[in-house]
């Protein structure tokens, strides 16, 4: 009886992870949050919100890993679901930079405690089942579940800001409470390996060391450092520059509609994408996908650095295209490479340089802002201007690098 629960448990969370991740990404605030700031504060202001989602995320990315390895995925997971549901209840019925600030303290340690773990459990699950051969596979299906999630979430929620800009926000407190649900339904996997004795935290930490001397995880802890600030900035700047594009043509009142659109139709190209990333991934090879995927990223912040026309925001709808090419392949390459008792620690701390590293350059161009009502369009080029400069020098130095480290995986590993 034992071990047939032991078996329904990991198979139980394999079955729940799609639509845990479908649910958590019913993020309806995504295409109107940042006119949303705009409006009620400036500018400024705004991109300052983002920074401080960051930074708290920032803050909790490593305890909440080492956390995730020492008291469990489910646990971690819950903590992640009551701190979204805190946030976005503030965000629902709060007021003022003060409340905003602190709802975007919790959303950054919900997402920190997801961060890593949600891949862990799924990971260890599979590997419970005997089935860690379809991480690829197990990644790309939860990818498609969570940004079908997030197309229809960025329609509906531009569509509600319509009727009260609040609503939104009211959504993702109700979808909160669901995902919280979910959470209490995942059960811990069964790790492999020998569990550490009380008090032995040393250990866990020295486990980290020979993940953070391979050359691959050093390749790919760098590539998805740098991936993660690029996919983000048109999610950062996408709404002000989709505002600034239909003011010349006299469409601002249109611009929450059109960001919920371009939102939905962006998510929806990255499901699409995912149908084909693997055939694409045995084609060109795992390092040829990831440097594509990551000059796609660069490639479309430079149009965006060039032009404000109305032609420009189609290319935002190719946003998370590199994302379908990327995240799921890097998440099946290192998954193996990690022990069980410091994966989530390790993929924190790889989320923790990220996040640092963007916060870190937002409020850099924070400071390069007008305290104007909007964003001006000559500002968002010069800032966007210098992030495609550091691309490039980083996409080529990552090319010379990959030429001499085994990115792709040997069939015994």
């Amino acid at each position: 009886m034992t071990s047939q629960h032991a078996t329904d448990g990991p198979t139980r969370n394999i079955a729940l992870y799609p639509w845990y991740q479908f649910c958590r990404n019913l993020v309806f605030w995504q295409a109107v949050w940042f006119l949303f700031f705009q409006d009620r504060l400036t500018p400024a202001d705004a991109i300052l919100l983002y920074a401080i989602y960051d930074i708290g995320t920032t803050a909790l990315e490593v305890p909440s890993g080492y956390l995730s390895d020492r008291i469990g995925r489910r646990f971690t997971l819950i903590a992640s679901g009551i701190a979204a549901l805190i946030g976005a209840a503030l965000l629902s019925f709060g007021d003022g930079f003060a409340v905003f600030a602190l709802a975007q303290v919790f959303l950054g340690a919900s997402t920190a405690f997801n961060s890593g773990t949600d891949s862990a459990l799924l990971f260890e699950s599979l590997a419970a089942d005997d089935r860690q051969d379809e991480i690829e596979a197990q990644e790309l299906r939860a990818w498609r579940f969570s940004f079908v999630a997030l197309a229809l979430s960025a329609v509906l929620g531009g569509v509600m800001s319509y009727a009260d800009a609040e609503l939104p926000f009211i959504a993702g407190t109700i979808v909160a409470v669901g995902v919280l649900v979910l959470t209490w339904k995942f059960s811990e996997a069964q790790t492999h390996g020998a569990p550490h004795p009380q008090g032995s935290e040393l250990m866990r930490l020295a486990s980290l060391k020979p993940a953070l001397v391979q050359p691959v995880l050093g390749w790919l802890f760098l590539l998805s450092v740098l991936m993660y600030g690029f996919s983000h900035l048109p999610f950062v700047f996408g709404q002000p520059f989709i505002l600034e594009a239909l003011n010349g043509a006299g469409l601002a009142a249109e611009a929450p509609i059109v960001s919920g659109a371009t939102s939905a139709v962006m998510m929806l190209l990255s499901v699409m994408t995912s149908l084909i990333a693997l055939r694409l991934r045995h084609a060109i090879g795992l390092p040829g996908i990831l440097l594509l995927a990551f000059a796609m990223q660069i490639a479309l912040v430079g149009v965006l650095a060039l032009t404000n026309s109305l032609a420009a925001i189609v290319l935002l709808f190719f946003r998370m295209v590199p994302n379908s090419l990327s995240q799921p392949f890097i998440l099946a390459r290192t998954q193996p490479l990690l022990d069980d008792d410091s994966r989530a620690t390790y993929l924190s701390l790889r989320s923790f340089c990220a996040r640092l590293l963007f916060a870190g350059s937002l409020y850099l161009a924070s400071q390069s802002t007008s305290a104007q009502d909007t964003l001006a369009y000559a500002e968002l080029q010069v800032i966007l201007g210098w992030y495609v400069v550091a691309g490039v020098v980083a996409l080529t130095s990552l090319l010379l690098l990959a030429r001499s480290i085994a990115i792709e995986p040997s069939k015994t590993t």
